[in-house]
């Protein structure tokens, strides 16, 4: 109840907002020729937020502040590379961002998301198997599937359309034996 007036004031903008725990985002989308006007959009909410945070008595936080552009590879090139000001902070555009465990790449590819994912996977192998003669086999099995498949389940209704070579980077984490001298 407390942030339901914030939710008007970014709307008042044309903006999207979509708010989890402490955490607000603000979404907007435009065709490529109106991405000056978005720029403006999106400047004038986030004071907009800035002066609702300060009369509830809250700070906006400039140096958690990020913002993106989604758009194709190609497009990225033709977007505006200066940064937001929000107060007197510039902000510049991420190339990544991680949104409730999930990493979101600017061109939508999901490459950083795989390979973190990857990369962290075979880390918990790694470690899992060092306790492997300790526990019985159930308990080891059940580690596994708690800490590192389910890490892999996580959010992969995102995944769909990936590229083979993203698909066989995920699917080389559930081929690999945990027992195995290669983790």
């Amino acid at each position: 109840m407390y942030t339901a007036h914030l939710v008007s004031v970014i709307e008042q903008h044309g903006l999207s907002p979509h708010l989890y725990t402490d955490d607000t985002q603000i979404y907007g989308s435009c065709p490529p020729s109106d991405v000056g006007y978005l720029v403006q959009d999106i400047s004038g909410c986030v004071d907009a937020v800035s002066d609702w945070m300060l009369s509830n008595r809250l700070q906006l936080n400039g140096d958690k502040t990020e913002y993106m552009w989604l758009t194709t590879a190609r497009r990225q090139q033709r977007l505006p590379t200066l940064g937001l000001t929000i107060g007197s902070t510039s902000i510049t555009p991420w190339k990544t961002a991680r949104d409730i465990g999930v990493y979101i790449d600017a061109d939508l590819t999901m490459r950083t998301h795989v390979q973190r994912t990857v990369s962290c996977c075979f880390v918990t192998l790694r470690q899992v198997r060092t306790i492997r003669r300790s526990v019985p086999l159930p308990v080891f099995q059940l580690l596994v599937v708690a800490l590192v498949l389910s890490r892999l389940d996580y959010c992969n209704s995102l995944l769909i359309n990936l590229p083979i070579s993203l698909i066989q980077r995920l699917q080389s984490v559930q081929n690999l034996q945990p027992g195995s001298s290669s983790t």
